[in-house]
């Protein structure tokens, strides 16, 4: 099977199937980091989250039919998630680490940039400018280094995450799966991190589909998910 991009699937995951499976491992990673840190099984399934919700950002992004208001979407739920990220997982308001909504808000932004700065193929060769390819990526490290500066999680290794699968989307979709997730496999190898390269088996299984959508569970699912832990946490503290 084969989409607009000319890739070549043979899974039968859709979109909305590999984020359901990347929320599940997203539940599993925050129930053990708040309430079972000593255990690590349910913090190695959460590292599947990561590299599937950053290929689903990009293809997100490849596929919206309005880019800005994909990212303006991104930043609003990013200020909303907020305040839940900091109580489920200090207690309180802190700055000094912000919530993974606000690193793909960013990785949306380093896209499009990148897209502004390279500009269309040229019309004689079908091929991009190298010059303005580098200063497109230029302006990527330069987001990534922003995401680093902000503490904002998965730093700068989302933001790259989420280009990779980006900027590789005319290749074979496993070439193109594979380094994403390699990059993430072997920058952030360290105790339970060494789960993420499993994130290729459902990511493998794609089959190149949107689904069903339900869009905006996706955004709801995060901060409510949280404030949701934060709750459970408060009334074990208080019992």
């Amino acid at each position: 099977m084969t989409n607009s991009l000319n890739r070549k699937y043979i899974g039968f995951l859709d979109g909305t199937m590999l984020k359901i499976i990347a929320m599940v491992c997203m539940v599993f990673d925050h129930v053990g980091d708040f309430f079972f840190p000593e255990v690590m099984w349910p913090r190695m399934v959460g590292r599947l989250a990561m590299p599937i919700f950053s290929f689903c950002i990009a293809e997100g992004y490849i596929y919206t039919r309005d880019k800005n208001k994909y990212m303006l979407r991104m930043g609003i739920f990013a200020l909303v998630s907020e305040v839940p990220f900091d109580l489920a997982s200090d207690g309180k308001l802190n700055l000094s680490h912000q919530n993974i909504m606000l690193t793909f808000f960013l990785s949306i932004l380093a896209l499009r940039l990148f897209d502004l700065i390279r500009g269309d193929r040229k019309e004689d060769t079908g091929k991009y400018s190298a010059g303005r390819t580098v200063l497109g990526i230029l302006a990527v490290a330069v987001i990534a280094v922003i995401a680093t500066l902000v503490k904002a999680d998965y730093i700068f290794f989302a933001v790259i995450a989420v280009f990779l699968f980006y900027v590789f989307k005319d290749v074979n979709h496993y070439a193109r799966t594979g380094m994403g997730v390699a990059f993430l496999a072997v920058t952030r190898t360290m105790g339970f991190y060494c789960a993420t390269g499993l994130s290729l088996i459902p990511l493998f299984l794609y089959n190149g589909k949107k689904g069903k959508g339900l869009k905006w569970l996706f955004y709801v699912f995060y901060p409510g998910h949280l404030l949701l832990l934060y709750i459970i946490k408060q009334l074990l503290v208080t019992r």
